[in-house]
């Protein structure tokens, strides 16, 4: 049983990182269809609410939680609209794919943050997978070939990247005791209103999707880096703790650059390849690294 929830941990850290990664496919296109900001993260959310909604209500479970697990609920979906809300509005700023490949800073943020405040042990190997995987991120920015950045989508996408790290810390340090289900189901719904509150006060009305094809993108948007992304994240974080699965968010920048050459016929270049190589490794050396330890579990 050991064995399984270290395999299943780190497939589940792969599979959120993939699904996590196709935020810019769905995004672009809304922005394509002139939705805002507020509008695409409302129905995104709403959706992916209801989705799990109805699954609670076919699993017949519980929605009753304590005080302690209403505040680590609450946190975890302030933060989640916070890393969610700066992403996609640095995707107004500067390239998807590069603003995707900034976000890859907060494997390093949250093995920093759990040195520093749970001592959380820096191994050869961790080492090894954050500097191989940076610099496959680094080999990706460059073969987008773009201009200067915009300072302001810069830092949008730092702030990003360390609430995504603390989300992720979090769920790994919580004393939560519930399905990866319903701890969705409260996060959700917190980024759902939200995006609402966040609509109201900026001025910028929730607009519904104008065609057939933007409801299908809010519906992909809702289900693969919504619903399939943060319910195997819970799983990878508590199977295999927050730095292993941050760090197999290497995988995000990739798949941001792979559908950018297979979507969007961007070019593939041998920087993009290398990049990708050196992710892999780095990915690589996270799951060989946790195949040979031992758990206490």
């Amino acid at each position: 049983m050991i064995v399984n929830k270290k395999l299943i941990g780190t497939a589940c850290a792969i599979g959120a990182a993939v699904c996590y990664g196709t935020n810019p496919l769905g995004a672009l296109n809304l922005y394509a269809e002139g939705m805002n900001t507020p509008s695409v993260l409302f129905y995104r959310f709403g959706l992916a609410w209801l989705i799990i909604a109805a699954v609670m209500l076919f699993r017949r479970e519980s929605l009753r939680v304590d005080r302690r697990e209403f505040l680590t609920l609450s946190a975890l979906g302030l933060l989640f609209i916070g890393s969610s809300l700066t992403l996609y509005l640095s995707f107004r700023l500067m390239p998807a794919g590069v603003a995707s490949t900034i976000l890859f800073t907060y494997p390093v943020m949250t093995a920093a943050i759990m040195a520093l405040f749970f001592r959380e042990k820096i191994t050869l190997s961790t080492v090894s997978s954050i500097v191989l995987a940076m610099a496959g991120v680094l080999l990706l920015y460059w073969g987008d070939g773009t201009g200067a950045l915009h300072l302001g989508g810069v830092i949008l996408v730092l702030v990003s990247a360390l609430t995504y790290a603390l989300y992720i810390i979090v769920v790994d340090k919580s004393p939560l005791q519930m399905s990866s289900f319903k701890i969705n189901f409260y996060v959700l719904l917190y980024c759902a209103v939200g995006m609402a509150l966040f609509a109201l006060l900026s001025g910028q009305p929730l607009m519904l999707p104008p065609t057939p094809t933007a409801w299908l993108w809010v519906s992909w948007l809702a289900i693969v880096p919504a619903i399939m992304a943060l319910v195997m994240m819970v799983y990878a974080a508590k199977y295999i703790g927050s730095t292993p699965t941050a760090i197999l968010g290497a995988l995000e920048p990739t798949t941001a650059v792979l559908i950018g050459v297979l979507v969007f016929a961007e070019p593939f270049t041998l920087r993009l390849l290398l990049g990708i190589l050196l992710v892999l490794a780095s990915v690589s050396i996270v799951v060989l690294a946790k195949s040979r330890r031992p758990s206490a579990s």
